[in-house]
């Protein structure tokens, strides 16, 4: 049998695991170095996409939504796309006209009354807490408090009049901010139309432009980003729904003030994996806390009555582990994610990595089946 010929760059460059990574880390440096480098040509590019950006994430959120519900009663019944779209849009517009109606008009009277008596539950919480200091078991820690009161007032007295200053500026701000929003919401409902009407079009017409060998693969790919995305979505704004409903009721039962806006506040923070229904409880806690002592054990109870319910029943139904990610990958990813993006990373960074991990996947497993460094075990 012929000996093999190889050498020293073969062996432990060509064909070997490690070496072949570096290099392939490498390029991936280079290529982000060069796009770097030319950024500046990138500029229209990532004002193109964050003009569009906001409402292409709001109707693709509610496309997720309605989506399979168009596609059931296609399939089933035959009816065609466009009646189920015209049809879910009225009752659409017609929850949006009774919560109008009769939702914004009690969160609206309980966040006024907040703010009317604002003053005097921040009177009672500071009586409460100097009552609190001036027990002789926290000498030591009442005067650290009042040191960096004292720097607090300092440093607020000298931020006030830069933010005047700057009050008017902002007011540019604030009606770019208006424009956008009003932009988001006009053009959203006219995205999401097309998107139910043909978004399932958009699969087979991307499998096309890959070659004949790779259209099945492809088209498994697209799958399973569409469904991690779809899951993702579909179970945060599910338990988000059920957790304002949830905290509504109980908040009404115990008699918490303001229990409607700390129930909605409750609903959108929980969107936030993990931490937010902890964010949540925090202005439910102040507010019981200058209402009565009784109160807050209250808040407590129906807060962990919640936490049982949505860990245990809801969750486990709506969400399970779809995503199949660890709780430990999923804290890690929602920190660091948080970290660059802030808000925005913590609710996108999960199906983000979500989705990577999915391409990554395939073009690992793509990988090892054409490349001859998988033929022999170390």
């Amino acid at each position: 049998m012929k000996k093999r010929d190889t050498s020293l760059f073969t062996d432990w460059v060509l064909n070997n695991r490690f070496s072949v990574g570096l290099i392939n880390v490498l390029l991936v440096l280079v290529i982000v170095l060069v796009f770097n480098k030319i950024s500046f040509i990138l500029n229209p590019v990532n004002t193109f996409i964050s003009a569009i950006l906001p409402p292409l994430l709001v109707a693709m959120v509610q496309y997720y939504l309605m989506e399979p519900v168009v596609d059931k009663l296609e399939e089933k019944f035959k009816v065609p796309r466009t009646v189920t779209i015209m049809v879910i849009f009225a009752i659409v517009t017609v929850f949006l006209i009774w919560a109008i109606n009769s939702l914004i008009p009690v969160v609206q009277s309980q966040i006024d009354s907040l703010v009317k008596n604002w003053p005097t539950i921040w009177k009672n919480s500071t009586n409460a807490v100097d009552e609190l200091l001036h027990s002789p078991k926290f000498s030591g820690l009442r005067d650290s408090l009042q040191k960096q009161m004292t720097s607090l007032q300092k440093n607020f007295s000298k931020s006030m009049g830069s933010t005047v200053s700057s009050a008017l500026g902002n007011l540019t701000s604030a009606v770019t901010v208006a424009t956008a929003v009003f932009t988001t919401l006009a053009t959203a409902p006219f995205l999401l139309f097309f998107m139910l009407k043909d978004g399932h079009k958009l699969r087979p017409f991307l499998v096309k432009f890959a070659p004949q060998r790779w259209e099945q693969a492809t088209s498994k790919l697209l799958h399973e980003v569409n469904q991690a995305v779809s899951s993702y979505v579909i179970g945060q704004v599910s338990v988000a729904i059920c957790v304002g409903i949830m905290f509504f009721i109980g908040y009404t039962i115990i008699g918490e003030p303001y229990g409607a806006a700390l129930a909605i506040c409750a609903g959108f923070l929980n969107l936030i994996p993990y931490f937010g229904a902890f964010i949540g409880l925090i202005p439910a806690l102040i507010i019981a806390l200058v209402t009565d002592l009784p109160m807050v054990a209250k808040v407590l109870v129906v807060f962990f009555i919640e936490q049982i319910i949505e860990t245990r029943v809801i969750s486990p139904l709506v969400v399970g582990n779809r995503l199949k990610m660890h709780p430990a990958t999923t804290i890690i990813v929602m920190l660091g994610a948080g970290s660059v993006w802030g808000l925005w990373g913590v609710i996108g960074g999960i199906p983000i990595y979500a989705v990577m991990k999915i391409l990554l996947t395939h073009v690992y497993r793509y990988y090892r089946k054409v490349s001859h460094l998988y033929d022999d075990s170390f």
